[in-house]
């Protein structure tokens, strides 16, 4: 086993850790530890809400969950002579759940999904499925059950949902303008447009005092993907991927978490994957200079990895950018399309027995492969959905005999 150089007692919150990690990205935050170029870790990881969320039938936990605190991230790992500029080289050599665990703790054998609450964040389908719901699933190896949703089981494509490198002082106050700037169009829309730095809840590391006031007034928040990478939620960022990282400060400190069992493309839900605490391995090294010489000024990029779900045969749902409550034409609007996808999807799958809530959260959590069909064929998008049709107990195809249509219950409902 490679040397652990952040632990996490799962038992314990992330502010408890021997060494915290951070809930926050700002270039000021101490870094927990130092590594080489070349050198190979492992690095243990809280589930992303620090365990609001328990292995029980009620979704109240999701509903009344305190996203202040989110993302919990392990880190900042600093990487000994990474300057600006330089791309940190980043192999997923490994990840799972807590090795070799059962318990209460989120990653011992068992992770979550969850539906947020359109008051609460919300999701990609929020005005269809506005209240909290939750599916609790069990881990076997490589595939995953749930006595929320029966009749399918899945083999997981694990990965990390959020991990990049701290931004510079002048790329943090450009997000924070930026994000500023386009909350103050709507300021008072439900969810909200952006979610700017906040005092409350806080976590900086190792920082305390002045210092860690000053990560709440300036830091920036974890939910959305950014040049630094972050929350990506990418499913292909699996083993054997290699991520070129941009660096923005002295040592890149590496930063992340928010560990997936298995999700689909675009974790729909927005707590759509399947939530984990546990492990993951790295190798890292520098290529010194590199965003300027392969071009990177924006966003990381990556070379995925060859594991993944061996599935052959699809369903494919097909949306365009057209509001169908009131046949409303959108332009080239790839969002509406891909979300129409995903309603024609959740529609077909009704007429089995499932219910919306069960479709929603089969969407979010199975390997489904998203795709953009067109682009450029005026006024319509199109995207489309495979859904993979061998994780279901039974034939889900269309026949002449209809489908056949079960009681499948319900995932965990507020109360």
């Amino acid at each position: 086993m490679p040397e652990v150089v952040f632990s996490v007692d799962q038992s314990k919150s992330m502010r408890d850790q021997a060494v915290p990690g951070h809930n926050r990205w700002h270039p000021d935050i101490p870094p927990a530890v130092t590594v080489k170029p070349g050198s190979t870790f492992r690095v243990e990881c809280k589930e992303w809400t620090d365990g609001q969320i328990g292995n029980n039938d009620s979704a109240n936990d999701v509903r009344d969950v305190n996203l202040d605190v989110a993302h919990m991230l392990s880190g900042p790992i600093a990487v000994e002579g990474a300057e600006p500029g330089d791309l940190l080289v980043v192999d997923i050599v490994d990840l799972g759940p807590v090795p070799q665990a059962e318990g209460p703790n989120c990653g011992e054998g068992w992770g979550y999904s969850g539906i947020f609450a359109k008051v609460n964040g919300g999701g990609f389908l929020t005005d269809y499925f506005p209240d909290a719901y939750k599916a609790v699933w069990d881990f076997r190896g490589q595939e995953a059950t749930s006595r929320h949703i029966p009749g399918v089981k899945y083999t997981g494509i694990t990965h990390p949902g959020l991990f990049g490198t701290a931004p510079s002082p002048e790329l943090l106050a450009r997000w924070n303008a930026r994000e500023q700037a386009l909350i103050d169009t709507d300021p008072d829309r439900v969810p909200a447009l952006g979610l700017p730095p906040l005092m409350d809840g806080v976590l900086g590391g190792t920082a305390g005092g002045d210092l860690l006031d000053k990560i709440g007034r300036e830091g920036a928040r974890t939910v959305p993907p950014r040049e630094n990478g972050g929350n990506h939620d990418i499913k292909n960022f699996t083993r054997g991927s290699r991520v070129f990282y941009p660096v923005y400060v002295d040592g890149a400190l590496l930063s992340g978490g928010d560990l997936h069992f298995s999700q689909g493309d675009g974790e729909i839900n927005f707590c759509g994957a399947i939530e984990m605490g546990g492990f993951i391995d790295f190798h890292v090294d520098l290529i010194k200079g590199g965003m300027e010489t392969y071009g990177v000024t924006t966003n990381p990029f990556f070379i995925p990895g060859r594991v993944e779900p061996r599935y052959s045969e699809f369903l494919t749902f097909i949306g365009v950018s057209v509001d169908h409550r009131d046949d409303t034409n959108y332009y080239m609007d790839a969002t509406l399309a891909y979300r129409n996808a995903c309603l024609n999807a959740i529609r077909y799958l009704e007429k089995w027995g499932y219910t919306g809530e069960q479709a929603y959260f089969l969407l979010g959590t199975s390997p489904i492969e998203g795709r953009i069909g067109g682009v450029v064929d005026i006024p319509n998008a199109c995207c489309s959905l495979f859904l993979p049709t061998e994780i279901f107990d039974t034939d889900i195809r269309p026949s002449a005999g209809g489908p056949q249509r079960q009681d499948r219950g319900q995932v965990a409902v507020t109360s």
